[in-house]
């Protein structure tokens, strides 16, 4: 099959779980029938072997994507000298326990004759379990075990090699056909085939939800349709059933084409959840935030000491043990393609300030923070107040050892400072007085060992002169303030060492603390959207403004973002990225506010 661009993807989903949709018409990546359960499809990381489901029109010129307005229904637009096609995309909201999770395609002749060719090949559980397909009058159902898919059409199906159902057939002006794919218990026919009138009902229910949800919308700026897309992307990442929000609904899309920057994402970073959590608050979707707060509550009562991880499953597990599936070649062959993410295991000090900074605006802009759960709160600031001198493996999760990172301490601060702030808006207890003291005393410390004289910058760890993208936050959580003369000195050489244009890079691997892998990366477009909220900061409005819509020129065409772009302006990593999408809607609100009325 070959490999499409990352970025030429759209993504749909049900709150349990995605899919990604190439503008080819091929689905080569699901997993059912939540985020993290293993994939159906996943051609994206093996396109021999991973299976796929294709619908397309035999012979096209030329496709065109694009989201119907205010929602996660994809539209695919086909352009043959034939005639003028379309299929449309999306995944019915589950709205029930038990209810069955479906995939719906349908494809549609608007002008002129086109014949088509579907194949429905799926490759269970990371394509490491055979299956096997009978053809029905009414679909095909595809068995592994005790998994069964179902995929109900009109269409007359026929078993192809591989174990494949895929038909080749012809639709004229105004015809259409319909494919649900539906995940089946054992011993179930192929589901019921979905009329004109079924699917139109369908269809528009769905979209209904969408906007109703996205009417809940605070936001009137200048950049509404890139804040909304953002939005519209974040929710899509949220498991309904628990409130978390997974980092990326994709695994193994890498870093670097060839390279072994390839991660497991499909999983609930606190740091990520949390400020994710901050981001859409700050555009009304108050929901989100008290459902994530739930989870994050039940989080803190299990840990007894206050140490938390910095990842778990989305149903709250603790062990999300890594493993390579050296079977699967990579995206064009990026190996190894890891399951599961050892960072679980890892000390990352920065947690503690997302998620009490978190707290802090939940309680100011949501609701009042509930005594039970500051109980909690109190225990991992305890804990922190004894362990911030510690090392850590930091916000990027470095592989080559733990070091005294200048964003870990600042993190830690924010813990501190936050919750002092809190405690003295609702007079909860506030640690007897330690908390501050440790505060002040790590900003003392950040002052005299995060700060390089020769450099005359803050640099990555003590004793460093390497530059950190993620000092780009010291201004943001409000430890510096804009313009103060360390942090603008600071500003300048981030953007004289690290950045391109509006592209900025975390770090530069060979200054930095070792991170464990070989090879170079991609700039990271979070750190690019802190840049435009620095610049914002400190009054450079212009250079803030151009800087934040020629990153936009940088999402795909449906407004969507990995984690990185390449050096050719290509995406890299997981896709869509929660990180990237949350930094571009704190970073857009930011600048309309201080523009001013338009």
């Amino acid at each position: 099959m070959g490999y499409l661009p990352i970025e030429d993807h759209g993504i749909i989903g049900n709150l349990h779980t995605a899919a990604l949709v190439g503008t080819d018409g091929t689905i080569d990546w699901m997993c059912l029938p939540a985020f993290d359960s293993p994939s159906v499809f996943c051609s994206i990381l093996d396109d021999e072997k991973g299976g796929h489901f294709a619908l397309r029109p035999v012979e096209y010129a030329r496709s065109q994507q694009l989201y119907l307005p205010d929602t996660n229904v994809l539209l695919t637009r086909f352009f043959s000298p034939t005639g003028l096609a379309e299929t449309l995309d999306f995944m019915p909201i589950v709205t029930h326990p038990g209810e069955r999770h479906r995939l719906v395609r349908n494809v549609r002749v608007i002008r002129g004759k086109m014949d088509f060719r579907i194949e429905c090949l799926p490759a269970f559980d990371y394509a490491r379990r055979d299956h096997s397909v009978s053809i029905e009058k009414s679909g095909a159902i595809f068995s592994s075990g005790d998994i069964c898919l179902g995929l109900a059409t009109n269409v007359r199906l026929q078993k192809n090699e591989r174990e494949a159902a895929g038909a080749t057939f012809t639709l004229r002006e105004g015809e259409r056909a319909t494919f649900v794919l539906a995940h089946l218990e054992e011993g179930e026919g192929p589901g019921e085939i979905l009329s004109d009138v079924d699917f139109d009902e369908l269809l528009h229910s769905t979209l209904r939800y969408w906007r109703r949800w996205l009417s809940q919308s605070t936001y009137h700026g200048r950049w509404r349709e890139m804040v909304h897309r953002s939005a519209l992307v974040l929710k899509l990442m949220v498991y309904d059933p628990t409130g978390a929000l997974v980092a990326s609904p994709t695994m193994g899309l890498p870093e670097r084409i060839g390279g072994a920057r390839n991660w497991d994402y499909r999983y609930t970073w606190l740091r990520d959840a949390a400020l994710a959590l901050y981001a859409l608050i700050y555009v009304g979707f108050e929901d989100e935030a008290r459902n994530f707060m739930g989870w994050l509550k039940d989080r803190c009562q299990e840990d007894e000491d206050g140490l938390l991880q910095p990842l778990y499953g989305i149903d709250g597990r603790t062990d999300i043990t890594e493993k390579e599936l050296t079977h699967l070649s990579g995206y064009m062959n990026s190996s190894p393609v890891r399951l599961g993410n050892g960072a679980y295991t890892q000390r990352q000090l920065d947690l503690y300030g997302a998620v009490l900074d978190a707290a802090y605006l939940y309680n100011k802009h949501g609701a009042p923070l509930d005594y039970d759960l500051w109980k909690n709160l109190r225990k991992i600031l305890d804990w922190l107040s004894e362990n911030w001198r510690e090392p850590d493996e930091g916000i990027w999760e470095v592989r080559g050892g733990r070091r005294q990172f200048v964003s870990s301490k600042l993190l830690s601060w924010v813990a501190l400072e936050r919750a002092g702030r809190i405690a003295r808006q609702r007079g909860l207890p506030a640690g007897d007085g330690r908390w501050m003291a440790e505060r002040d005393a790590i900003y003392e410390e950040i002052m005299e060992k995060g700060w390089n004289p020769q450099k005359n910058s803050f640099v990555q760890y003590y004793g460093s002169d390497a530059l950190d993208a993620s000092l780009l936050m010291m201004p943001l959580v409000k430890f510096v303030g804009p313009t103060d003369p360390r942090w603008i000195a600071t500003l300048d050489r981030i953007q004289q060492e690290l950045t391109y244009d509006t592209l900025v890079d975390r770090y530069k691997v060979e200054n930095a603390a070792p991170d464990g892998l070989e090879g170079p990366e991609g700039s990271f477009s979070l750190c690019s959207f802190w840049l435009v909220e620095c610049l914002t900061q400190a009054g450079r409005l212009g250079e803030a403004r151009l800087a934040l819509e020629k990153m936009f020129s940088y999402a795909n065409h449906l407004g969507l973002y990995a984690e990185e772009v390449g050096h050719s302006g290509e995406a890299l990593g997981n896709f869509p990225q929660a990180f990237t999408h949350l930094a571009l809607i704190s970073a857009a609100v930011h600048l309309d506010r201080a523009l001013g009325a338009h």
